[in-house]
């Protein structure tokens, strides 16, 4: 029996090895699309559009290039079955957003809560929703990866064997 190649995953066709470079440079565009993006939005890149009101942590900047990071790596990864995981790489975001966005700045949040409430309840909460965000991001990746290949394994042969 044949072992799976390793990164399977990631080839276009059967044969390949390797992903194509079309799709290395959609991910890393992806991936540093949604850093400069959420960047600009949450004021963690500074810009005249937006005044963070929040100051800037390292965890911020941390969670940031996190979730970059794996959108780009999920939109690289291809899985076997053609099986789509979007709902949980969006919640995956979403959580990371709120990690990494400012409390007092979230038009939603502000909505619901008032700013005192968000920054005495939520903002300590915001490294746990990081660290949750990247454990998601983390097990969605792992579980694409570990997904079956029908063309990358060999099927045990059906013949009886003699010793």
């Amino acid at each position: 029996m044949q072992t799976p190649r390793p990164f399977y995953w990631l080839a276009d066709e059967p044969g390949d090895v390797l992903p194509s470079r079309r799709r290395l440079a959609t991910s890393a565009l992806v991936g540093a699309g949604s850093f400069v993006l959420f960047g600009v939005v949450t004021g963690l890149i500074p810009n005249p559009l937006y005044v963070r009101q929040v100051p800037r942590t390292t965890l911020d900047y941390l969670f940031l290039v996190l979730t970059a990071g794996f959108l780009g790596l999920y939109t690289l990864q291809r899985p076997a079955d053609g099986r789509t995981d979007d709902g949980a790489a969006t919640a995956s975001t979403a959580v990371g957003f709120l990690a990494f966005g400012c409390p007092i700045c979230n038009a939603v949040l502000l909505t619901l809560f008032s700013s005192s409430a968000l920054l005495t309840y939520f903002d300590p909460l915001r490294p746990l929703l990081g660290a949750v965000s990247v454990a998601l991001f983390g097990w969605l990746l792992y579980a694409r990866s570990r997904r079956g290949c029908d063309s990358c394994v060999e099927t045990p042969s059906t013949e009886s064997r003699s010793d």
